[in-house]
């Protein structure tokens, strides 16, 4: 493997969701890990790890400069780290975007503030510090309204809201999420319009400032109204791919943020006066989304992040075309998780996956009171979009879940 890039993987995160993806790196890449833990299960994908704090680009560059070897480029897919790689792989002269445009991708009204200076149309949008705020905002706005965490992602509490009350509800379940190592703002709440249509993500590479969307997913959501992420329909022959509104929007979104190279996750809603921006991440999409791309066939998204990320140009769409889909499985109330069973005898014929990914004790409680409550999962693929969504209609009955309520 002496010929492949060198590659600086940052961070690794949970086997369940993320071994797949140093697996389709790894034939690729000569891959070195950086990471905050103790490697395990990494090591039988990387040539070699190195313990550090992930989050510190001082850090980060000292780890790389006692390895020996120069890399060809630093790739995390792990959204609490990319500022901090964006600025390491500038003091390091890697390729990548400018950390302010890095930036401007986790912080939501940075990015709404650099498209409305861009002249991209977008929704209405207002940052808040108070559920009096945030009334104040979805009156001047117009009801209904939709309430956010203004640097989280994976539609972690976000709700919609249609009276002042609920506007005020909505804001204090938005300020309460949090994830690990996402930062807090003084105004950490935004109040935007509702936008309506379907929604969907658009997992890209940009070489130099030119956008190659490669898996575009339709995205499935529940537990209204929050708008949780129960699913997500990839189809590597969507008509999408050549939906020329879309791809002016997402070429003018890279633009006016100023992303130039790199990965990039992101979200539309196909309203009826067109595609209309969501959000953006700078990294690989979240939800097994780019194992449903490398499933569906046209394009592996993983592949080109790390061709990207090492100066090389992504390699070209594949002849091969299905369609690959997920449904995640949450409880219906409240619960302890006792025991998962799995039932192959309900399989249909496109069923290429079906786990129970919590453990006995497993606490599962629905939003708002708790997020991403999810006890397993189902993955089908095939040529015939058709039946991968018959078999994945009654996904729950093919991982039985056996639970407690939750008494508090």
């Amino acid at each position: 493997m002496t010929e492949h890039p060198a590659l600086l993987l940052v961070g690794s995160g949970d086997r369940r969701y993320r071994e797949y993806l140093l697996a389709a790196l790894r034939p690729h890449f000569r891959l070195w890990l950086l990471d905050s833990v103790d490697p395990t299960w990494q090591t039988a994908h990387v040539d070699g790890v190195t313990v550090t704090d992930t989050r510190d680009p001082a850090a980060l560059a000292q780890a790389a400069g006692a390895l020996g070897f120069r890399p060809d480029g630093v790739l995390t897919y792990d959204e609490s780290l990319v500022t901090a790689v964006a600025a390491f792989a500038r003091e390091a002269g890697l390729p990548g975007s400018p950390p302010e445009a890095v930036q401007a991708c986790r912080d939501k009204a940075a990015t709404r503030a650099a498209l409305a200076e861009a002249g991209v149309p977008q929704p209405a949008s207002r940052p808040v510090a108070s559920a009096e705020d945030a009334v104040a905002a979805a009156d001047a706005i117009g009801y209904p309204v939709v309430v956010k965490a203004r640097g989280l992602a994976g539609s972690l509490g976000v709700s919609r809201a249609g009276t002042a009350e609920q506007v005020a509800g909505a804001f204090t379940a938005a300020a309460g999420a949090a994830w690990p190592g996402v930062p807090r703002y003084d105004a950490d709440v935004l109040v935007e319009e509702l936008l309506t249509g379907p929604e969907i993500s658009v997992d890209a590479v940009v070489e130099n400032g030119v956008c190659h969307p490669l898996v575009i997913a339709r995205k499935q959501t529940g537990f209204e109204p929050f708008f949780e992420e129960t699913g997500h329909t990839v189809d590597a022959d969507d008509p999408l791919f050549d939906d020329d509104g879309l791809l002016d929007q997402l070429d003018r979104v890279h633009k006016g943020i100023g992303f130039t190279h790199g990965a990039t996750h992101t979200e539309f809603k196909l309203t009826p006066r067109g595609p209309r921006l969501v959000e953006i991440n700078a990294r690989l999409g979240g939800d097994f989304i780019p194992r449903l791309g490398i499933l569906a066939g046209g394009a592996d998204p993983v592949v080109a992040a790390g061709r990207v990320a090492a100066g090389l140009p992504p390699s070209p769409r594949r002849p091969l075309r299905r369609t690959a889909a997920i449904r995640f499985l949450y409880p219906e109330r409240d619960c302890e998780l006792t025991a998962t069973t799995l039932h192959p005898d309900r399989f249909g014929p496109t069923v290429h996956e079906a786990l129970g990914t919590a453990g006995p004790g497993t606490k599962l409680a629905l939003p708002p009171r708790a997020y991403l409550a999810r006890y397993g999962h189902v993955i089908a693929v095939g040529a015939d979009r058709d039946r991968v969504i018959a078999d994945l209609a009654s996904a729950e009955r093919l991982v039985e879940l056996h639970s407690t309520p939750l008494t508090s």
